[in-house]
């Protein structure tokens, strides 16, 4: 009897499960007493075949229709053929496989190419050896010429470029940046400030601009917002409104400047899509401006990012001049005329016969990041670096998982110092779309050190007191210094728009001109390692300030805060000359001091009835005498200086006041130093 009722259950369960595998049309007579159910399932079916047939960017549409369909009868082939298929063109990819395989137990031969679907659903959840199998499968039904199989060979090599990874994850934590900044709506393109306290991102939510929806993918138009951060949280972003938002037309943020000023945007309605560039003028955008050629084309210029000086940008174009194939890295630099010109494709070690996009130069001005399909990338766009070594980029690296998967990573920027990265992703568990996260780079895991002999059992009953494990390393941390602060009048306090002047002092050249905002006085300026500079902040009726920074090439990554307080031209007012040098105890002046000369040349130039003291002091080692003979001198060198320049030696008193005017300790190397010094010093106006 037992064995009798065993068999009887056996016949029972696989009945259902082959019932459970068969493939069941929309037909009333599989769904009897279900007349009204079937009706309203196959009209859904009709809704979602309207945006099916429209072609990939619509399928993603035709989801909701097709899930509802699916309620009612899940076990239909071609039905979860669609769903699968329209989940590879939707926000969240990995959601295809479930169906795809569904759709193969319940017709193996429901699409010739159903082993390449299958296999790139396993691809998109970075089951690579699972993927290869499903692709190796496909290859063999396909003949020489098919383009597919050519597809195929790539998603191969993509998959194990993927398991190769796989074996040296990056360490990272990843965050969704939350509710306050994400919303059930499509975030996107994320773009920070260098010291990562703005961010601008692109959305499609509702509350923008304007709230019609775009007929053509029934979204909400693309707007830019920003959010800005209060101890490390983004605060609830605001839409930046006109005149760079249009209504009615997708505005999208692809660029900023170091120092926050100019705002980079992409606008679809221009030709097949154009660059555009607008001015921060104190808490007020410019109406963005075309940037005209060479830049943008009749083709498709989708990103671009600008050095830390603004004389170079790199753009993404798919233009047919200079191409590698498809759409390729360019640049172009700024000429004297204040123009763009010179357009140089960036070359085969960074452009493939793939597409590559989303550019971002570091502040550093040595590190690219990008996006590309190609190199060793693991499936559709990953993100890359490459290193600008004596003027030759470097072969780009795959920064690797879990950053990047098999779907597409696009846009990624990384914060100056190199610990976080932003970007978007549609992973699991967001609120809805893309939404944009946070990285934090924790950097190669280090073994623990320990200190002692071999762990007999005697000496591990006691505790081991000597095991540490080093600090985790930021392994994207660039050689940049960052100055920031804000510039104000010395007595009233109140922020000052000033310009700010960066100096290559070995090469007495211009490195680039900046300004402080017009509202808030605030600046930032990037400086690279590998030179000595020269900062020099000038307003109209002010003594111009000087600041001298020395960013050693070996240097890490520093951020410097200087808050800086101009005097108004007034007797009795002084500045120090930080960027006059001389040779080593003599009072020769050193060839570096070009730029300072010449800003205190154009002072007095400007101010025709200004008499100066120059005055010149010295630290405490030598003896008085010897010190103050010193000063005297080298008070005189810039006096000589000044009137073989041009300006009346009447108005110039040169004064030594060797180490009798110190202004820090002497009994250290910081303070002697600070000691050593030339000062401007207005005698009358």
């Amino acid at each position: 009897m037992t064995k009798l009722l065993y068999t009887l259950l056996l016949c029972v369960l696989l009945a259902t499960n082959a019932l459970a595998q068969t493939n069941i049309d929309f037909d009333k007579d599989n769904f009897p007493g279900k007349k009204e159910e079937l009706s309203k399932a196959k009209d859904e079916i009709k809704i979602g075949n309207k945006y099916y047939d429209e072609g990939r960017a619509y399928m993603r549409l035709a989801l909701p229709s097709y899930l509802k369909a699916n309620d009612f009868n899940p076990n239909n082939a071609a039905l979860n053929l669609k769903i699968g298929q329209c989940y590879l063109e939707s926000g969240t990819k990995q959601k295809a496989l479930q169906y795809l395989e569904k759709a193969f137990k319940l017709n193996p031969t429901i699409d010739p190419l159903i082993h390449y679907y299958i296999g790139y659903g396993e691809h998109l959840n970075n089951k690579f050896t699972e993927a290869i199998i499903e692709y190796q499968l496909q290859k063999k039904t396909l003949k020489v010429g098919d383009e597919n199989l050519a597809v195929c060979i790539k998603r191969i090599e993509e998959c194990k470029n993927g398991l190769e990874l796989a074996k040296k994850p990056v360490r990272v934590f990843i965050d969704n940046l939350g509710p306050v900044v994400n919303s059930k709506f499509p975030e996107y393109g994320p773009i920070i400030s260098a010291d990562e306290d703005v961010m601008y991102f692109t959305s499609r939510r509702q509350g923008g601009i304007t709230d019609e929806l775009d007929e053509n993918i029934n979204e909400y138009f693309e707007d830019i917002f920003v959010s800005y951060q209060f101890n490390s949280v983004f605060n609830k972003p605001v839409n930046i409104g006109a005149p760079v938002n249009i209504a009615s037309q997708h505005d999208a943020v692809v660029g900023l400047s170091p120092d926050g000023s100019q705002l980079i945007t992409y606008n679809g309605s221009k030709n097949r899509g154009d660059l555009f560039f607008s001015i921060l003028t104190g808490t007020k955008w410019s109406k963005p401006e075309n940037y005209g050629k060479p830049v943008n084309s009749d083709a498709h210029e989708p990103s671009a990012s600008l050095s830390y000086d603004g004389k170079t940008l790199y753009f993404v174009s798919d233009r047919e001049q200079g191409t590698l194939g498809g759409h390729d890295i360019y640049t172009v630099t700024l000429n004297t005329k204040g123009k763009w010109d010179n357009l140089q494709n960036l070359g085969a070690t960074i452009n493939t016969p793939y597409d590559e996009d989303a550019v971002y130069i570091m502040p550093d001005g040595k590190t690219l990041y990008f996006a590309s399909q190609g190199h060793n990338s693991i499936g559709g766009y990953d993100i890359f670096k490459s290193k600008l070594e004596n003027g030759i980029w470097q072969t780009p690296e795959n920064i690797g998982l879990p950053i990047n998967t098999a779907s597409d990573d696009v846009f990624f920027v990384l914060s100056a110092n190199g610990r976080h990265g932003y970007y978007a992703s549609s992973a699991d568990g967001g609120y809805g779309g893309n939404d944009i996260y946070k990285i934090t780079f924790l950097g190669p895991e280090k073994q623990p050190n320990l200190n002692g002999d071999d762990n007999l059992i005697a000496s591990i009953a006691a505790p081991i007191n000597e095991v540490r494990a080093e600090k985790a390393v930021e392994i994207f941390a660039p050689a940049l210094t960052l100055l920031k602060g804000v510039i104000s009048d010395e007595e009233s306090k109140q922020p000052l728009e000033a310009s700010i002047e960066l100096f290559d002092n070995l090469k007495n050249e211009i490195v680039a001109v900046f300004s402080s905002n017009s509202i808030s006085g605030k600046y930032l300026v990037s400086l690279p390692s590998g030179k000595n500079y020269g900062i020099a902040i000038k307003k109209n009726g002010y003594l111009f300030h000087s600041e001298n920074f020395d960013v050693m090439i070996n240097s890490t990554y520093n951020e410097i805060v200087k808050n800086i307080d101009l005097k108004k031209i007034d007797v009795g007012k002084s500045i120090v000359l930080r960027n006059i040098f001389f040779d080593f105890d003599k009072a020769t002046i050193r060839a570096e001091s070009a730029s300072e000369l010449e800003n205190l040349i154009k002072l007095m130039q400007e101010n025709p009835t200004l008499k100066i003291e120059l005055g010149s002091h010295t630290d405490s080692k030598g003896s008085d005498e010897y010190n103050m003979k010193l000063s005297v001198s080298r008070s005189q060198s810039v006096v000589a200086n000044l009137v073989s320049k041009g300006i009346d030696g009447g108005r110039l008193t040169a004064k030594g006041y060797g180490e009798t005017v110190a202004i820090a300790n002497n009994d250290n190397e910081l303070g002697r130093q600070t000691n050593r010094r030339t000062e401007f010093k207005i005698l009358s106006k």
